[in-house]
Parts: structure tokens; C-alpha cells; sequence
């Protein structure tokens, strides 16, 4: 009876036994490991970023980052200030400013910068009429009267006409390196027409001025 009873037992220890001891049964869970891999990323040196040619108040900036456990956050810093399309914007990180801002001062430099004077410079000249350009304003030097005036795209263009009856030949110009990037004066039935391709995205103004208009972009 005693043997018969230890078959049993012994039956049913095996039968309860599992297929692979190094394996976890169904009613256990699986623990998971965090790998050990490192990804190390370049430092950052400088960054650029171009703004489109419509850009013109700078309203907030946002970093998003990475944190050591993998989770994204982000920063912003709220602005209100005036861009220039022509300039990027850039991010770096530096330590000279850091160190140069926490060493005193022991030294004050009495010396004035001399600041180079902006001036007109003329960029296209007709029997009529004469054109000058600082920045974004560009003077018109005639006697002759505007007559009308509009903005065209696709490219951004300042069309003015100017009443009078001339021979005058067509005229085309192309400016480097300046905002009014190519000037057309054509001959037309009692007014003459000038047109100036801009390098990027404005609002204008055109105003009298004693000797002439001045064309003031924005």
C-alpha cells in the first residue's frame, strides 16, 4: 500500500514539472533589461537657421531636447524684435562669453569707434531721371512726375511711371549685392515706366522729396 501511494506521489511530481527550468513559466514575467549602449552625439558648435523672405518680427524661440532617461522637452524664450531676412539666425554654446562675463573688469577703453557713415550710392542713370540706393531706401532724382505706382510678384517688383514724351531707349540693369537686385526703364506712350526687382518679400512706400521720390521699403 505504502509503494503504491510513493508511485503516485512520484507520478504526479513529474507530471508538474516544467519542460525547461531556465525558462519562466506562464504565470511569471518577463523583467526588462535597459541596454547599456551608448549613442554619443556631436557637440554642438553653431547652428543656422535662414528665415523665409517674409520674416520680419522675431515673436519666440523653442529648443527641444533630449533628457538622460529619453523623454523630450522643450523651452521657449518669448521675443518681439525686428529680423533682417538677409542675416540667419544662429545657436552655439560657447564658455569664452561665460568666462569673459565672470572675470572683473579692470580695464576701460576710452577709445572711440569710428562708425562708417552710410551713403547713397547710384546704381542706374537715365537721360530723365537718376537712381540711388542706401539699404532699403532708394531715391528717385527727376523732375518728372509719378504718375502711378504698384507692387507686383512672382518676382517682387516696384512698378512706377513717370509722366512725359521721351525717346528714351529700354534700360536694364542688374545690381549685385543690393535689395533692388535689377532695374528696366522701358518708353512708353506718353510716360516712361520703371521697374524694380527686389531680392525678397516688402511692403512700400513712395513719398515726394525736394529733387525728386523716395522709395522706402519694409
Amino acid at each position: 500500500m505504502i509503494r503504491v501511494f510513493f508511485i503516485s506521489y512520484l507520478f504526479f511530481l513529474l507530471l508538474n514539472a516544467r519542460e525547461n527550468p531556465f525558462f519562466p513559466s506562464d504565470g511569471e514575467r518577463d523583467m526588462l533589461v535597459t541596454s547599456n549602449e551608448k549613442r554619443e552625439s556631436e557637440p554642438l558648435k553653431r547652428a543656422t537657421i535662414s528665415l523665409p523672405p517674409q520674416a520680419r518680427v522675431l515673436q519666440k524661440v523653442t529648443v527641444e531636447f533630449k533628457n538622460l532617461d529619453g523623454s523630450i522637452e522643450s523651452k521657449s524664450i518669448e521675443l518681439d524684435n525686428a529680423v533682417d531676412l538677409h542675416l540667419p539666425l544662429f545657436i552655439s554654446q560657447s564658455y569664452a562669453q561665460q568666462e569673459s562675463n565672470m572675470q572683473p573688469q579692470t580695464k576701460v577703453s576710452t577709445q572711440k569707434t569710428t562708425q562708417k557713415k552710410e551713403s547713397y550710392k547710384n546704381i542706374a542713370s537715365i537721360k530723365h531721371l537718376s537712381l540711388s540706393s542706401m539699404g532699403k531706401n532708394l531715391k528717385l532724382t527727376t523732375t518728372d512726375e509719378a504718375i502711378r505706382d504698384f507692387l507686383l510678384v512672382n518676382p517682387h517688383r516696384v512698378v512706377i511711371d513717370f509722366k512725359k514724351d521721351t525717346d528714351i531707349k529700354s534700360h536694364v540693369k542688374k545690381i549685385p549685392d543690393n535689395i533692388f537686385k535689377e532695374v528696366r526703364i522701358g518708353n512708353h506712350d506718353g510716360y516712361y515706366r520703371v521697374v524694380l526687382e527686389l531680392d525678397g518679400l516688402y511692403r512700400y512706400g513712395l513719398k515726394k522729396i525736394p529733387g525728386g521720390y523716395l522709395l522706402e521699403l519694409k
